[in-house]
């Protein structure tokens, strides 16, 4: 058993940082408010090490102090990449050799989701991190709905598309939307398509834990750093390794 705790000045001493902000004026009595949360939280000392107000009645802080839990590596539960990364080479002549048509990708925002910074990093030809985009991938079609797109105008774009995968972005979470969205989504598509016709449905965002997909009812989760090679890898493998229902029109 190989049980760790958090470093921070020397091995072992548990010492964290933590950021936050509270609904209160800044005074001392608020460092002490913040104070007490911490060691509510199992931080004992802590100590407030930054605090600055955030407009009227509201102060962010930034506290440091020593916890003593300890992390058992060998039980954390991560879902692990379960297939090839593909160059956009290695991925067009999948697509070629098992559909013999081009690989129909929908995406877009859901919702009130203005942020298409997500989507657009995967989907555009630019792409993000040095890799470039699903566009340019020459055996995908790529239709970029953009932002605030009804979940109906989505299912009616992948039917009209023909969509073999739909890829949704979700960064705002206020009220969990991203979650709420995603369901509404996915059980849309569920009324929608027979099981066997349903194109595969991937969300990602910044806040998504990548367990929740057999929850949210769709096939994939994405989180922060995702790349478009890992995307279209994913998209690739699970459309050309099993049979496909659909045909070419």
């Amino acid at each position: 058993m190989n049980l760790i705790r958090p470093y921070g000045d020397t091995t072992g001493d548990g010492m964290v940082q933590l950021s936050f902000t509270l609904p209160i004026e800044h005074s001392k009595v608020a460092e002490g408010a913040a104070v007490q949360l911490a060691n509510k939280m199992g931080m004992d000392p802590a100590l407030v090490v930054h605090a600055k107000p955030m407009g009227e009645g509201f102060t962010f802080f930034v506290v440091y102090g020593r916890v003593n839990h300890l992390v058992d590596p060998s039980t954390v539960e991560v879902v692990e990449r379960d297939y090839p990364l593909l160059t956009p080479k290695e991925a067009n002549a999948a697509i070629k050799r098992s559909m013999r048509r081009r690989l129909v990708v929908v995406g877009g925002c859901i919702g009130t989701d203005a942020h298409t910074v997500g989507i657009d990093a995967i989907l555009n030809i630019k792409g993000f991190a040095g890799e470039k985009g699903l566009e340019y991938y020459r055996e995908l079609k790529v239709v970029n709905l953009g932002a605030q797109v009804s979940v109906p105008q989505l299912v009616e774009a992948a039917r009209e598309e023909k969509a073999d995968a739909v890829l949704v972005s979700q960064v705002v979470t206020q009220r969990d939307a991203h979650l709420l969205n995603t369901r509404e989504m996915s059980a849309a598509f569920r009324e929608a398509y027979p099981p066997a016709k349903r194109p595969l449905l991937v969300v990602g965002g910044p806040r998504f834990d990548e367990t929740m997909a057999g929850e949210l009812g769709v096939d994939r989760v994405f989180t922060r750093g995702t790349t478009p090679g890992e995307v279209a890898s994913f998209i690739v493998h699970r459309l050309t390794s099993t049979p496909t229902t659909k045909e070419a029109s």
